[in-house]
């Protein structure tokens, strides 16, 4: 069975490790993934803006933007492609940094082999994947606030869609809260006075209605 292949953008200006680049994947051409490349950043991101890259390879040091600015510009660009550094030994520390700030991994130009990077882009990819599945999933978390139209007489509320709906479904809709029922007692002596007239009074449920209203 084929597998689709993943394509790997490299935003890198230097010919020399492009072609190093090339040439471990090439004693392999059965690997599940392909390289394209973009000597500038302005290009890597036309390049992007067209789609179906699955990883970017970013060098912080392009004719056209350099150190930080590189990532932030790329990451702010494209936030669900995953994205590692390829740096030397003097930006280490910078790439560090950046993996903190959003970056999914980097590695050092001199110390690369094809094992090293297959298992980096694989890590990377995953790693993406169950990121912007929990970003999906707390966009999916809802917290009530601000103004809610609720009717003075049934106590149904209208919903944002302009439709009444009864208080206990709207808020199990917009929150996590779950609900138990049970009945008052001013509701207990309405509905049920045959049962409330030997152990409750009105007395004592306008005292519970004291107590709630405080609460």
């Amino acid at each position: 069975m084929n597998t689709k292949k993943r394509n790997i953008l490299y935003i890198e200006d230097n010919a020399a490790d492009v072609v190093l680049l090339r040439e471990l994947f090439s004693e392999e051409p059965n690997l599940e993934f392909s390289i394209e490349e973009a000597g500038t950043l302005s290009s890597g991101l036309d390049r992007l803006s067209e789609g179906g890259v699955d990883l970017i390879l970013l060098d912080l040091s392009l004719p056209d933007s350099q150190g930080s600015a590189t990532f932030y510009i790329v990451h702010e660009t494209v936030k669900n492609i995953p994205i590692i550094l390829m740096t030397g030994l003097q930006d280490e520390n910078l790439a560090l940094e950046l993996v903190q700030k959003g970056a999914q991994d980097y590695l050092i130009k001199s110390e690369i082999n094809r094992t090293l990077l297959v298992r980096a882009f694989r890590y990377a990819i995953e790693r993406e994947k169950l990121l912007v599945e929990l970003r999906e999933a707390l966009d999916q978390i809802y917290t009530l606030k601000g103004l809610i139209p609720i009717c003075s007489s049934c106590k149904n509320i209208r919903n944002d869609k302009g439709y009444w709906q009864q208080v206990e479904s709207y808020i199990s809709q917009h929150s996590t809260v779950k609900f138990s029922h049970g009945i008052c007692p001013r509701c207990a002596q309405k509905l049920y006075p045959e049962y409330c007239a030997d152990f409750s009074s009105e007395k004592d449920v306008q005292s519970e209605e004291v107590k709630e209203s405080s609460e």
